[in-house]
């Protein structure tokens, strides 16, 4: 299930990403079919060691198949990050200053558009290297509670309620509209779920010592939001 939804998720962001030397050999080519279809059909022709390389951060190409090398790893918190030049909007807890959700749909949106053709631009000239993908690891819906946490500017601050409005709005703006053809990008709820303890130890802070009604009331309302109502991928 797992390698199904990594496949149809390739297809479904970039449509032509799967695409043979001859075309519409196999099913999985044809483009009328849904990506979940072309997905399980791609699936009964890749080799065990293919299925597992397609799992890596780093995806290589295959090119008996027509498929691409892929880089997952891409940001884009306040404007596309790390790809040349951009534009560059403010921090995510300035953002979230305005209490303005429907303007921040409008900067991920014209996020969204630069990723676009930035990921044209960088696949013509055969690059596929980090940060000129189209999946962003991207919004930060962590709450921010202690100043000793070295990421908090990424977040929309400390409330569940804000954050949850403006993460929908920045995975809206983002991924486009649900009934598009092919998604505009792909977001990532970030970092599931109590990631915000100080920095230093944050690979080893023991989560544990959260109450179980601040889990469910403070720290994962925003993430439930971000799949039952905006459908991050």
């Amino acid at each position: 299930m797992k390698k199904q939804w990594i496949i149809a998720c390739l297809i479904g962001i970039q449509g032509v990403n799967v695409q043979a030397q001859q075309p519409n050999k196999y099913p999985y080519q044809d483009t009328k079919l849904t990506a979940e279809q072309r997905a399980d059909d791609l699936l009964q022709r890749l080799t065990l060691e293919e299925k597992v390389a397609l799992m890596q951060n780093n995806s290589p190409a295959i090119p008996r198949l027509g498929i691409k090398p892929y880089e997952w790893w891409n940001e884009a918190l306040h404007g596309v990050a790390r790809a040349g030049l951009a534009t560059v909007f403010p921090q995510a807890i300035g953002m979230a200053a305005s209490f303005n959700d429907k303007l921040l749909y409008k900067v991920f949106d014209a996020v969204s558009d630069e990723a676009r053709a930035k990921n044209r631009q960088f696949n013509e000239r055969g690059k596929y290297k980090r940060y000129q993908g189209l999946t962003m690891w991207t919004p930060n819906v962590n709450i921010f509670r202690d100043p000793r946490w070295g990421r908090g500017q990424e977040t929309y601050g400390e409330d569940p309620y804000l954050s949850g409005r403006m993460g929908m709005a920045a995975v809206r703006g983002l991924q486009g509209p649900e009934d598009a053809e092919y998604d505009k990008l792909h977001a990532c709820a970030k970092h599931f779920a109590v990631h915000s303890g100080p920095e230093w130890n944050r690979h080893s802070f023991n989560a544990e010592n959260i109450a179980p009604r601040d889990l469910w009331e403070t720290y994962l309302p925003a993430f439930k939001e971000l799949v039952q109502k905006a459908g991050v991928k």
